[in-house]
């Protein structure tokens, strides 16, 4: 007897109700998320209306679709990869939860695709399409055109969210979809940088007329070729428009096709991971060797062996992951973009020694409960130095030369070669001096960092030690470096190169006696509070 299926209609309609009973039990299940919803409601709704009436301010405009049908891909291209990032955010993203019904992957397609309409997310969609049209459509046909062209983009936008996230639904429950949310807010900041330097260039006479170039290649690429369909009738080309309606329609349906596909592999294949965690072949005959690869270039001992631990735990552990990609990626990105504002100053490079000598802070608490581990090998302040200074030097294996290079990109963008040995100095001095106070606030004030949240870095009751040990990184730091920054602005003032030159080994060398004291006034508070930060790297 075969099992009955749901028809398309009655799918539909059950998904649809289904995502709205999750929204409304969300909210009532915590007040703070009905806040925090509420807030996002009200915020989006205020944008949303400010970007209308922007579009509708262009209405007349020569270059308005200039802007609307490449606007129209960066939306498309926003949520292909917004579901990578945020699939915490609907719980209906994960299809998994559906494979022991007797569903269909055609109507359930259907059905998945209207439950999507559902949410703020594809109401801003909409009211960003709606203002495009009106923005490009100035007569009737125009307007007409308009109304399938708004549909066909935003279901082809949620259409390949869907596609997308059906396609990595495995990657999106596993660590490695935690690591994508971790580095989402990074990619948001740095995209955003990137995008102020280009509104910054549309503030000139040229105005739109920029992004010509851009909306060419645009209106060949759905839902690009939607909103030009508008333009297209708005200057009497309806054959163009027609072409470019069913380039869109056509898009859409090859779409649904690969998430159909996609949908039903998903709900009938076995997880890979556990297919590979007990399969005995993965390890037979593999055995670990130690000292090979890269890891026979560190020293040997014990300040190898930390050392190999530490640049294990920067590129395995997700928030010490997220912590490095920040520094590095701001770093070098905030000085890149404001020269090429026309705002930019070698003196930007301090952000990267800033941000890269503070990874020393809080050393203790990346370990974790697995401190107790390191505790037992620390039985003299020998013992905590050793251990202090080879964290010290796999951080300082990619400060120095990361920094250094942040320093020479940053002079060859702004021109300024004459100050670049004195920045170059004085960065390495300011990297050591934060190492030295990073170990002592790793032992004066360390603080337990929570596995669970993607964006929570401190434990609960904790957030004044963070502040302390950052505040103390800071000051203390900054207070080690003035005698180093007088002699700097002492040379500087003389106008001889050759003696700004010697900045560099001047600086290198104070950066190394800061630390190297740092360090050793710092071992013998290790082995004294063991016990206190055990306790705190432990809490919650």
């Amino acid at each position: 007897m075969s099992t009955p299926t749901a028809t398309t209609p009655v799918l539909l309609s059950t998904l649809v109700r289904i995502k709205l009973a999750l929204l409304r039990n969300g909210l009532l299940k915590s007040s703070g998320r009905k806040a925090v919803y509420i807030t996002s409601l009200v915020l989006t709704a205020l944008f949303a209306a400010l970007q209308l009436l922007g579009l509708v301010l262009l209405r007349g405009d020569a270059h308005a679709a200039a802007l609307t049908v490449p606007l129209a891909a960066v939306l498309a291209l926003g949520w292909a990869v917004v579901p990578l990032f945020f699939s915490g955010g609907d719980e209906t993203l994960d299809t998994t939860k559906l494979v022991m019904l007797p569903l269909r992957p055609g109507p359930l397609v259907v059905a998945l695709l209207a439950a999507s309409v559902v949410g703020i997310g594809p109401g801003f969609t909409l009211i960003m399409f709606i203002g495009s049209v009106i923005a490009t459509a100035h007569n009737a046909v125009a307007f007409v055109v308009g109304v399938p062209a708004a549909l066909l983009a935003l279901l082809l936008c949620l259409a390949l969210a869907r596609a997308v996230a059906t396609a990595n639904v495995r990657l999106l429950t596993s660590r490695k979809g935690r690591e994508l949310a971790l580095l989402s807010g990074l990619i948001v900041a740095v995209g955003m940088q990137f995008v102020s330097l280009a509104m910054n260039k549309l503030d000139t006479t040229h105005g739109l007329a920029r992004l010509e170039p851009m909306a060419d290649v645009a209106r060949w690429v759905p839902p690009g070729s939607a909103l030009d369909a508008v333009r297209a009738a708005s200057e009497g080309a309806y054959g163009r428009a027609a072409l470019d309606l069913a380039l869109t329609a056509v898009a859409l349906a090859a779409v649904l096709w690969w998430w159909q596909r996609v949908l039903a592999t998903s709900m009938t294949s076995a997880d890979a991971s556990t297919i590979g965690a007990a399969d005995p072949k993965r390890t037979t005959g593999r055995k670990a060797r130690p000292g090979s690869g890269a890891a026979a270039l560190l020293p040997g001992g014990r300040t190898g062996t930390v050392m190999q631990r530490s640049l294990r735990y920067m590129a395995r552990d997700p928030k010490m992951k997220m912590g490095w990609t920040s520094a590095l990626l701001m770093g070098l990105v905030i000085p890149v973009v404001n020269a090429a504002q026309g705002n930019g100053s070698i003196y930007y490079s301090f952000l990267a020694a800033f941000m890269l000598g503070m990874q020393m802070s809080n050393q203790f608490g990346q370990d974790g409960s697995a401190f107790w581990m390191v505790l037992q090998t620390i039985a003299s302040p020998r013992d905590a130095y050793a251990e202090l200074r080879a964290r010290a030097l796999a951080i300082a294996l990619i400060a120095v030369p990361y920094v250094t290079l942040v320093v020479f990109v940053t002079a060859g963008l702004t021109g300024d070669w004459r100050s670049m040995p004195m920045v170059w100095g004085l960065c390495l001095a300011v990297v050591g001096a934060l190492f030295a106070t990073g170990a002592t606030a790793s032992v004066r004030y360390p603080y337990s960092i929570p596995q669970e949240g993607a964006f929570k870095n401190v434990a609960p009751g904790q957030a004044g030690i963070a502040w302390m040990s950052m505040l103390l990184g800071a000051l203390v730091s900054a207070a080690l470096c003035l005698p180093f920054l007088g002699l700097a602005l002492w040379l500087h003032s003389m106008d001889s190169p050759a003696l700004l030159w010697a900045l560099v080994p001047a600086g290198a060398g104070y950066g190394l006696l800061a630390a190297r004291c740092g360090l050793r006034f710092a071992a013998p508070q290790v082995a004294r509070r063991l016990p206190e930060i055990l306790a705190a790297v432990t809490k919650g």
